[in-house]
């Protein structure tokens, strides 16, 4: 079944969300793809071992300190499927280190797969859910 004008208009919004990613776009920029009461889920990986929930503020709290800490990051969408208000994308993700995290020096290229769930409100992103593989250093 074709998607439907609001199914292309999401997943335009969500390939524009990881593009402005990719380009380092600061809190402003990063706020407009979001519903005020939005809520971000990042499951359970090698870097946050328990997981953890974020409202907008904590999102955008984290993109800068994620903006300091990596640079040169890209997202390459692999399947992004779209039903009503709902977007599920597959990606490779990659950055280049800009600063020592844990046991991993500056300049390494870091490597991840990950899906993301969204779901949209009024045509902004109300929830997303990651769940992210990263490969071995």
């Amino acid at each position: 079944m074709p998607a439907t004008p609001r199914e292309r208009k999401n997943l335009a919004t969500v390939r524009r969300y990881f593009e402005a990613l990719a380009a380092g776009a600061g809190g402003r920029t990063m706020a407009a793809f979001f519903t005020p009461d939005v809520i971000q889920e990042e499951f359970p990986n090698r870097f946050l071992i328990n997981g953890v929930r974020r409202d907008l503020q904590a999102m955008l709290e984290a993109a800068e300190r994620g903006r300091s800490a990596i640079t040169g990051q890209q997202f390459h969408l692999l399947d992004a499927i779209a039903s009503g208000d709902k977007v599920v994308v597959e990606a490779q993700w990659s950055g280049t280190l800009a600063t020592a995290v844990k046991d991993i020096a500056a300049g390494t290229v870091m490597r991840a797969r990950f899906a993301a769930f969204f779901e949209f409100k009024n045509g902004k992103i109300a929830a997303q859910r990651n769940y992210d593989c990263y490969d071995p250093w």
